[in-house]
């Protein structure tokens, strides 16, 4: 082969290639913090930290997995009235009732959840998902972030905490 063809050959290699290789998504690294790692990393989840810790779930959602959490901000936190939010910290049962609530097994991506009307959760009840104009509701609290990765599952943010149904 020429010097002349090869280099026709490379440079039309190159041409063809080029919009490939842009095109084709970098591989993303693994993530390695768990849930409660990501969560906590995060920063606007301290008070979740508290309650998963006071209700004795911070191994549990650190486990294999995989979870899907709808994660409340410490703001969402905040809405609730101190005493009522500082009882229920004091109250396990109640406390692992309502965050468990919050947790659905195995990783459902936001693609997934705008598909489904009810997401059955940790805790036995069944949260209902709304999506109405492209925002997606679950039990009335917003979604205002999707899809943080983590090791053993899936964050969504949401802006209030759920509350299960009596007697869950």
């Amino acid at each position: 082969m020429s010097f002349k063809s090869l280099f026709t050959a490379s440079v039309f290699a190159a041409v063809v290639a080029s919009p490939l290789a842009a095109q084709a998504p970098a591989a993303a690294a693994a993530p390695t913090k768990d849930i409660v790692e990501t969560a906590v990393a995060a920063g606007s989840f301290k008070t979740l930290a508290t309650a998963l810790q006071a209700a004795g779930l911070v191994e549990t959602l650190k486990g294999k997995g995989p979870f899907t959490v709808f994660a409340p901000t410490d703001e969402a936190f905040a809405k609730i009235p101190k005493a009522q939010l500082d009882a229920l910290l004091k109250d396990k049962k109640a406390l692992a009732a309502v965050l468990t609530y919050h947790v659905v097994a195995g990783k459902v991506l936001a693609a997934d959840v705008v598909k489904i009307k009810e997401a059955k959760t940790v805790n036995g009840a069944s949260a209902k998902i709304t999506v109405n104009g492209g925002k997606v509701m679950v039990d009335g609290a917003n979604v205002v972030k999707t899809d943080i990765i983590a090791s053993n599952g899936v964050i969504h943010v949401i802006d209030a905490v759920i509350m299960p149904p009596k007697g869950k």
